[in-house]
């Protein structure tokens, strides 16, 4: 599982979410997980969730703390554990900040009391599995009530860090699991 945190911003329309996107972006091939800052403004051609479509949901942040994974794989049940697998991580480290927060899982985002921190989605492709998990940095101008890492006074380039670090090592310990029962009769 390949890890990667850019210093570039860059725009998160929902066009990031592809296959190869951390190839043909970074050169980095394979499974992996991949961190960005930058706006978010999802545009309606490349919205993926049907509920917030049919509701003409807005996504949109001024500053997002953005990561795209990918796995080679077309299973959606799967990407859709991986993607609870990577909240509850971003609520772990929330959670365990010097000054300790009540984040709050509900489905696959994340709550500090009624604010919203994040978004996210998982789909597939005919050659990979996606994730799109963004959290807020600044809250300001959100198309609901919001909070970001910037209310709590956390770098969002450290926090990738722990983050991509903590993901990847994860699915490889899943792996490793994976890999060292038997089988039953």
């Amino acid at each position: 599982m390949k890890q990667f945190v850019a210093l570039e911003e860059l725009k998160y329309t929902g066009e990031q979410l592809r296959s190869s996107f951390a190839h043909t972006t970074y050169n980095i091939p394979g499974d992996s997980i991949v961190a960005f800052c930058g706006p978010c403004d999802v545009k309606k051609e490349y919205m993926v969730d049907l509920e917030d479509l049919q509701k003409g949901a807005r996504i949109y942040s001024e500053s997002m703390l953005h990561f795209i994974v990918e796995h080679h794989d077309t299973d959606l049940e799967r990407a859709i554990l991986r993607q609870l697998v990577l909240t509850n991580i971003v609520m772990d480290m929330l959670n365990r900040q010097p000054k300790p927060l009540q984040v709050r899982r509900i489905h696959t985002d994340l709550y500090d009391g009624d604010a919203k921190l994040t978004v996210s989605v998982a789909t597939v492709t005919p050659l990979s599995s996606l994730i799109h998990f963004g959290i807020n940095i600044e809250s300001s101008n959100t198309p609901v009530k919001s909070r970001g890492l910037a209310d709590y006074k956390i770098d969002p380039y450290d926090f990738a860090r722990l983050v991509v670090k903590e993901y990847a090592s994860e699915i490889d310990r899943l792996n490793e699991v994976r890999c060292k029962v038997r089988w039953v009769d």
